[in-house]
């Protein structure tokens, strides 16, 4: 079976950094696409940054150059540095990937909490 676990999430004030991280774990072939998507109370999930097994990245307009997405092929796992944070980055922080098992799907971890506060 197979799992995504985060870590990283807390509290934090406007213009500090928080690094999240996720890992992935059970009968794993291989991880395409890896990615952070966020929810924010009576917002629908969005985007933040994903990135292939290439190592090309995309980022949600919002975040970029404030935010970092990295991944470790070796160890199944996903990074974002998160700097520069802004109340608005307040959400739960979902990780997510594309990941062969015994079948393709998309998977998502159970979500972490950032709180920026003004």
């Amino acid at each position: 079976q197979v799992q995504l676990v985060e870590s990283g999430g807390g509290l934090v004030q406007a213009g500090g950094s928080l690094r999240l991280s996720c890992a992935a774990s059970g009968s794993i072939f291989s991880i395409n696409a890896m990615g952070w998507y966020r929810q924010a109370p009576g917002k629908q999930r969005e985007l933040v940054a994903t990135i292939a097994s290439s190592g090309s990245t995309k980022y949600a307009d919002s975040v970029k150059g404030r935010f970092a997405i990295s991944r470790d092929n070796a160890k199944n796992m996903v990074a974002l540095q998160m700097n520069s944070l802004k109340p608005e980055d307040t959400a739960v922080y979902y990780c997510n990937a594309l990941i062969h098992s015994d079948l393709v799907r998309n998977y998502w971890g159970q979500g972490t909490q950032v709180t920026v506060s003004s």
